[in-house]
């Protein structure tokens, strides 16, 4: 299944104006990107070269020196120092310090602290006695009491409650209600007019001023401001905008074409550099090295090292000899210094050898025999 391609934009047609700049531009642009362009492609090579050749193996050596320096004596050190002291101080904490504080928790608080525990547990019964016995009836003779007092006052309360609230409300509410009604409110509506009027006709004043002000501002600097940018700035701005629109274009198409030009450059003198030095050393190696070389191996270094193997194999046949020679001899001298060596007693083994073995098809078997 194919994939359904875009269809392609139609070009819109350009004017001679933008023939004009476009064609200066990028020749302008061509000239001054090219060497530029050579010199980073030269650069580039250069940097991976170095990469490759230098950066890299200095690099794995300063990493292999660091680790011989900075981290192997370190993991050594943790290693066999200070992972046996840990746990030698561990072992001596145990010793010294777990050990007893276990021992003086089992035999000597534990005991302690039942006791102090039986201890509380009897305080506790004797005050939940005085309690039960003395404390709860002598509250409860104090707890009538104490309601009979509180229900005498509130009565007395409430006889002083009343007769204050009836005279708060015919010294105090009612004539401050008489003179909110008769007095304040009319004051007050006849105020909120007042303000209402003066509102009115300072909110009239500010919207005159107001409407001077923005037609004046309109006309001194806003529609000066608007032509300005119409007329003058939009029009240069999309020029100056359209002018490195094509610059930008034009070095990316500048920057892709010597590119190219780098590249095909690059190539032929790599193809000049193999045709000149490599292709004739390979030659000569080919045809004059490897044929030397061939004929001072049959010649030279075959024969030389035939000759060394078999003098190796005599060497040790010679060394085989000599040790099997001074073995016989000690033991020759042990044997006449000590005599015969002592040979080994046989001992009866409990299960039967060879042919004697039990099988399953005997009738030795613990199961089988009569």
């Amino acid at each position: 299944m194919e994939f359904d391609k875009p269809p392609a934009q139609p070009q819109q047609p350009q004017g001679c104006l933008v023939v004009a700049v476009r064609l200066p531009v990028r020749i302008v642009v061509l000239v001054l990107v090219v060497p530029v362009r050579m010199v980073w492609d030269l650069l580039v090579v250069t940097g991976r070269f170095l990469r490759d050749t230098v950066f890299r193996p200095v690099g794995r050596a300063l990493l292999w020196t660091g680790r011989a320096v900075f981290v192997w004596p370190f993991v050594g050190l943790w290693r066999y120092v200070l992972v046996p002291v840990g746990m030698a101080l561990a072992w001596l904490g145990r010793v010294l310090v777990v050990v007893p504080a276990v021992w003086v928790y089992r035999h000597v608080l534990t005991p302690v602290g039942h006791g102090l525990a039986w201890l509380a547990r009897g305080v506790g019964a004797g005050f939940a006695w005085v309690y039960a016995r003395v404390l709860t009836p002598v509250g409860h003779a104090l707890t009538w009491v104490l309601k009979g007092v509180g229900a005498a006052l509130a009565a007395v309360g409430l006889g002083v409650y009343t007769a204050v609230a009836w005279l708060l409300r015919y010294l105090v509410v009612v004539p401050a209600r008489w003179l909110y009604a008769w007095v304040l409110a009319p004051v007050g509506r006849g105020v909120a007019w007042c303000v209402r009027g003066l509102g009115w006709l300072l909110g009239l004043l500010v919207t005159g001023v107001g409407a001077a002000l923005y037609w004046t501002a309109r006309v001194l600097f806003v529609l000066p401001a608007l032509a300005l940018w119409r007329w003058i700035l939009a029009p240069v701005g999309r020029f100056l905008a359209f002018v490195a629109r094509e610059v930008g274009e034009a070095l990316g198409h500048a920057w892709r074409v010597a590119g190219r030009l780098s590249r095909a450059f690059g190539r032929a003198l790599a193809t000049l550099f193999r045709w000149i030095f490599v292709e004739p050393v390979r030659w000569v190696y080919r045809t004059v090295l490897t044929p030397v070389g061939h004929a001072v191996r049959d010649a030279v270094v075959r024969p030389v090292a035939a000759g060394l193997r078999a003098v190796g194999r005599a060497s040790r046949e010679a060394l085989d000899s000599a040790r099997a020679t001074v073995r016989q001899a000690r033991a020759d001298v042990r044997r006449a210094l000590f005599g015969e060596p002592r040979q080994p007693v046989a001992v009866d083994r409990r299960e039967p050898s060879g042919g004697a073995a039990r099988s399953l098809g005997s009738s030795t078997t613990a199961l089988t025999k009569d």
